[in-house]
């Protein structure tokens, strides 16, 4: 099993590669979905893509906590929080996508690498990190990113609710989103996300957890961003007041 150094130093690299993506993200745009391109190597099954990069993590995430020994309440809870987001992710999400779209190979395994680190540092952290005991059952924090993660969560679903139904059946190409959450943001799906992964880090409060939170408003946050600006500039008639991520904000 890693020791706590081990444990520091990857989450210390998950950090520094949330920055690198942040940095590459701002400049280049990630090739999948309707920015599809075919320069970036062999392709693959966009469903069957999304069903292996997602896996790997809580696959990974499991093997480390059980490593640990029997898991307490506290860890068996973060480990509903992490596996129940992986479970929509890489099963119910993938089966329901439309269309038969692809994605590169190489796009493929960054993911799966990220998320086998990902999930090493958060499965051993859940079973390790000394202040993850039966005490933590009564510590607010607890209860609270619990909380802002099941509202993530909710959000995330409902928005990709919406997405799912734009198109009637045969129709291709997209359309503008309404309703819902989509009347204030363009992704309320990447927000969703990005505070489901902000409340488990509340609730853990583990520098694993918090690598992942920062790297999931790294990765996903541009391309909030990337879409904005691509609806603004395909559809003239796109709502003005419409922000990108962030209601009333930004």
């Amino acid at each position: 099993m890693p020791s706590l150094s081990v444990y520091e130093t990857t989450c210390y690299v998950l950090f520094a590669l949330g920055g690198m993506t942040l940095i590459s993200l701002i400049f280049v745009t990630a090739p999948y979905g309707r920015y599809e391109r075919k320069n970036w190597g062999p392709e693959m099954n966009e469903r069957l893509g999304w069903m292996l990069m997602e896996i790997v993590s809580p696959a990974v995430f499991l093997v480390f906590l059980f490593k640990s020994g029997s898991p307490n309440t506290v860890a068996l809870i973060l480990t509903l929080m992490y596996c129940g987001h992986y479970a929509y992710r890489a099963l119910i999400y993938p089966l329901r996508m439309k269309g038969t779209g692809t994605k590169p190979v190489a796009t493929v395994a960054m993911a799966c690498l990220f998320n086998a680190l990902n999930g090493a540092v958060n499965g051993w952290a859940a079973g390790h990190a000394a202040h993850l005991d039966a005490g933590w059952l009564s510590a607010p924090w607890l209860w609270i990113g619990m909380g802002v993660f099941a509202g993530g969560m909710a959000l995330n679903h409902w928005s990709d609710h919406i997405l799912r139904n734009l198109r009637g059946p045969g129709e291709t190409g997209y359309k503008i989103p309404y309703g819902g959450p989509f009347r204030y943001v363009t992704a309320p799906n990447y927000l969703g996300e990005i505070i489901e992964w902000t409340g488990f880090a509340i609730a853990a409060c583990t520098l694993g957890a918090w690598s992942f939170a920062f790297f999931t408003a790294a990765n996903i946050g541009p391309r909030a961003f990337q879409h904005h600006r691509w609806y603004k500039e395909t559809f003239p008639d796109y709502p003005t007041d419409r922000k990108a991520l962030v209601p009333f904000i930004v």
